[in-house]
């Protein structure tokens, strides 16, 4: 086993193309260092993880745990706080395997079948308001951030005339201030909704996830469990598309050619989903970090009992073992394997409703606005390098 003796890298790390992974992981690639030591807030040393490859071996190997890992972030100094019952993505099996068995359940074929007409119908709402609301505007208040979060919205049971007060308390999130001050009393307004629904839902079941969870005969789940869950399907189904819209459209502009031909080509819309999933990869931070329970050699190094293990998705789509010409954006590009949507048994559940989504919006968007174009100059959109998904805090368009 090797000796690695570099300085350890920290995050965040600043990114100077707002579509690249920060040039020090796009280094490592290039020094073969695709497991390095890793300084985290906390002082404590750990690992970083940038190989395709060995993304892969420490996701699918039970040496390596999930439970507790967000504890040990890679960007923020988190105390250490009870798991919320529910939130299974921090879990380990037989826990994490019962409650997602329960929560797959929910996403039938026949409910996405289903969810295609309706996000469509949804896509071209949002379209005639943004084209009422009329140039300029702010393509992720006017589009991005409304499209997915009506369709989880609807998918959870929120009442229709409920969005707009619902999504007030859960749209802190997107700002950056708002997360690192507020996020406690964000997070507990949620929480009171969120109970409140489950207690309607108990009373008056639906045909919504939260109701098929309730009406479940084997899941005997409690309110805690259901509002955990909740809360984790609502944040995960909308914002990590919000800002794969955003910042996909952004990286549009600067690419003209693949912009047309994304616009006026059915035939690649399924390879440019996969490729933008893969060139942009919006979870960069800590969902992925797995905690060793045992002493485990990986890539030629020691890693011992008790240390965590942060993966970088967006580093592992750039590497150049399993991606040829990684860093070129190529929206013919036949899907590779990329780990935009995590891998083995946490790999993330609703990455076919996310699917659908990019496919459906993101051309019918060109579509629609044939001379949609950037609002400011490019070094003006600011960008969420400190937060655990990446994207932009608005994205400025006219046409």
């Amino acid at each position: 086993m090797t000796e690695q003796t570099a300085s350890p890298p920290r995050m965040p790390m600043a990114r100077r193309c707002p579509f690249d992974p920060p040039d020090e992981l796009i280094a490592l690639h290039e020094e073969g260092r695709l497991i390095t030591p890793m300084t985290f807030p906390d002082g404590a040393i750990g690992w970083l993880v940038t190989g395709h490859a060995l993304t892969r071996a420490v996701l699918t190997d039970r040496r390596f745990s999930a439970r507790g890992a967000l504890r040990r972030s890679a960007v923020m100094d988190l105390p250490t706080t009870p798991e919320q019952p529910g939130v299974f993505v921090y879990m380990d099996a037989p826990e994490h395997t019962r409650l997602r068995k329960l929560v797959v359940g929910q996403f039938t074929a026949r409910r996405l079948k289903q969810l295609e007409s309706r996000i469509e119908q949804i896509v071209a709402d949002q379209l005639d308001a943004m084209e009422r609301h009329g140039s300029p505007a702010d393509l992720m208040r006017e589009y991005a951030i409304p499209v997915p979060s009506t369709v989880i919205c609807e998918l959870l049971g929120i009442p229709y005339d409920e969005y707009e007060y619902f999504l007030r308390r859960v749209e802190p999130v997107f700002d950056i201030k708002g997360v690192e001050e507020e996020v406690g009393e964000i997070y507990q307004e949620v929480y009171s909704y969120l109970l409140g629904l489950v207690a309607r839902k108990r009373a008056e079941p639906g045909t919504d996830i939260i109701s098929g969870l309730i009406t479940n005969q084997e899941a005997e789940l409690s309110d805690d469990e259901l509002v955990g869950m909740s809360f984790m399907m609502l944040l995960a189904g909308f914002e990590t598309t919000a800002h794969m819209l955003g910042l996909g459209t952004f990286l549009l502009f600067q690419h003209p050619d693949q912009m047309e031909l994304l616009r006026n080509d059915p035939s690649v819309v399924d390879t440019a989903t996969e490729e933008l999933l893969r060139y942009l990869t919006i979870t960069q931070y800590d969902i992925s970090n797995r905690t060793a329970l045992e002493d485990v050699e990986l890539g030629g190094v020691l890693v011992k009992k008790g240390q965590t293990v942060a993966i970088s998705l967006p580093a592992a789509n750039r590497d150049p073992a399993r991606f040829p010409d990684p860093n070129r954006l190529d929206l013919t590009r036949e899907p590779a394997g990329h780990v935009a949507f995590g891998y083995g048994v946490h790999q993330c559940l609703g990455q076919q409703l996310g699917r659908m989504e990019l496919r459906i919006a993101l051309p019918a968007l060109l579509r629609r606005f044939p001379t949609l174009r950037l609002g400011v100059a490019p070094e003006e959109v600011v960008t969420r390098v400190e937060l655990p998904n990446y994207g932009v805090q608005s994205l400025p368009v006219e046409w």
